[in-house]
């Protein structure tokens, strides 16, 4: 008599992109559930047996891997409670390539395999895996392709002026048609809005305005989700007061990235003021408010001064490190996609002050000694141009900056336009006579990446020592000294508390030329070349090759 199959423990895995039709007595999910249970029913003869443990994930993109029932899955799986995974389709599982490859990886070191009941394959065998790949492949293109399909959709859709859904803003509520995506104007919170607009009208001050908001008691829009929370119903502060003056669905517009359209919902505000208000919004932007602590130390010098080619301006703004440091940067506000996506900007902000600071300078030096900042040559005296030269020697990077007009940051180079005031009242020249040619420069401008770090070249750019490459550099040269006296890379590593290999791969750094590490060490070395381009390279025996292929040459 032959031995009974071994048993095999099937877990069903279900899931379902939204949230539609879910509270129905039989759903999508209670479907895929029977069609999974039906088959392995059929495999019972193979010892196949469903665990009465429900895995369901309803509501949530197949594109992502965090997904609830998912993770408790994955977890079972790797408990050992789970040898086999059955889901209706394999785009049930995941979506993406990328991800079914780690999936991939977490069963097979469990020992579980999937199948697929309407594919008929499963991963157990090396046809099913490559089956697997073509259709997760396909599966793959048709998310995206629909990704794009609903962008397009949606930008079609303002392009008409239609809402497209959201938080409601203050001064609206939902169209009673579900049908149409419109606005309807709240009469109650349209008067706060018109408050609002009204005041900073009056006095282009936002703070200001935000003090009369809270003794006219005006809060902000109360909200309830569908899980009870509630959201709102608070005084407004400073960035909701700027985000309502700024968003041009109060003036009968609706906004898509950096283009706005005509809507088709009515106004809460007249076209009139609100373009006064985005007049005043803008030059108040202009002004250096804001950008000086309590300690009288300047933050954001270029706040206000800094586009790009389109004209479109980038805004100071900071992240916090575990520590708690503070990191700069200057941020395309256009598109935030698009700065996500690699097409805007951002920049590190004491990297962009100390190259448009140092070009500043240098310009300013070069044209004082040649006495051409003033129309008329012959009225700049050898003493003018060397109190120039004094005061400029003397000026912080945040005092050069606010020299500046006008920064404008392309591909490959920087326009500078100086501030002519500015200038006149800094280093008491006349204001009618201050030469216009001497206002303006270009300068390279480059970005590279050391690291997680994001490096600015712009003209020529003073010493910048990699700390972390000079640290690493050190310390190869020790394990080497260490290596020569017979010390093995194992014990080296277990000094560390890091792997062998760690160690070999950074010990070649001791082996570059002396001319490489003599400038790494004054930091001059070429602005892309970082630690991480160093051990994923194959350094050469050949001193003459490295330099050449590391860009000393």
């Amino acid at each position: 008599m032959s031995a009974p199959p071994k048993l095999v423990r099937c877990a069903i895995y279900t899931r379902k992109s939204t949230e539609e039709g879910l509270d129905q007595a039989f759903n999508s999910l209670d479907a895929q559930r029977e069609a999974c249970e039906a088959y392995i029913q059929s495999q019972r003869h193979e010892g196949w047996r469903a665990v009465s443990k429900a895995y369901d994930d309803g509501g949530y993109s197949g594109g992502s891997l965090e997904r609830p029932a998912l993770a408790t899955l994955l977890g079972d799986i790797k408990a050992g409670q789970v040898g086999m995974v059955v889901v209706y389709k394999i785009d049930r599982l995941t979506r993406s390539l990328a991800d079914f490859s780690k999936l991939i990886e977490t069963l097979d070191a469990a020992g579980c395999s999937f199948v697929s009941v309407t594919q008929a394959f499963n991963t157990s065998s090396s046809m099913g895996r490559l089956t697997l790949n073509v259709l997760l492949s396909f599966a793959q293109f048709e998310r995206e392709v629909t990704a794009e399909r609903i962008r397009d959709k949606i930008t079609a859709s303002k392009k008409k002026g239609m809402w497209m859904g959201g938080m409601v803003p203050l001064g609206y509520d939902r169209d009673g048609n579900n049908d149409q995506r419109r606005l309807t104007i709240n009469a109650a919170e349209a008067k706060s809005v018109e408050f609002l607009f009204s005041a900073y009208d009056e006095t282009p001050c936002l703070s200001a305005v935000c003090d009369a908001a809270r003794e006219a008691g005006i809060l902000s829009k109360p909200r309830q989700f569908k899980s009870g929370a509630t959201y709102g119903g608070k005084p407004l502060r400073r960035g909701q007061v700027h985000f309502i003056l700024t968003n041009p669905i109060y003036a009968g517009k609706v906004r898509h990235r950096d283009k706005v359209y005509p809507g088709q919902h009515e106004a809460v505000i007249d076209p009139d003021l609100f373009d006064r208000v985005q007049d005043k919004l803008v030059i108040n932007g202009r002004k250096p408010r804001g950008t000086v602590s309590a300690s009288g130390r300047t933050r954001s010098p270029l706040s206000g001064r800094v586009v790009d080619t389109n004209g479109s301006r980038l805004t100071p703004t900071h992240t916090r490190g575990k520590s708690g440091k503070a990191h700069r940067y200057y941020v395309s506000t256009t598109s935030r996609e698009a700065t996500a996506h690699g097409s805007g900007w951002r920049l590190p902000a004491s990297a962009l002050e100390e190259a448009v600071g140092q070009a500043t300078k240098s310009h300013l030096t070069t044209a004082g000694a040649r006495l051409t900042l003033l129309q008329d040559a012959a009225s700049t005296t050898q003493d003018q141009a060397a109190d120039i030269g004094a005061s400029l020697a003397s000026l912080s990077t945040a005092e050069l900056c606010l020299l500046v007009d006008k920064v404008t940051i392309a591909s490959g180079h920087l326009d500078i336009l100086l501030d002519k005031a500015a200038l006149a009242e800094r280093f008491n020249l006349p204001l009618d006579q201050v030469n216009e040619e001497a206002l303006t420069m270009t300068k390279p401008f480059a970005t590279r990446r050391r690291g997680v770090e994001t490096r600015i070249v712009a003209g020529n750019m003073m010493p910048s020592p990699d700390a972390t490459l000079i640290s690493t550099l050190a310390k190869a040269h020790r394990w080497i000294a260490q290596m020569k006296t017979g010390v093995s890379a194992a014990t080296i590593a277990k000094s560390e508390k890091t792997s062998d290999a760690f160690i070999r791969v950074r010990a070649n750094l001791a082996f570059l030329s002396p001319r490489i590490q003599e400038q790494i060490l004054a930091g001059t070395q070429p602005a892309d070349l970082s630690l991480e381009r160093l051990v994923r390279s194959e350094i050469p025996l050949d001193w003459d090759q490295q330099e050449r292929k590391f860009g000393f040459r």
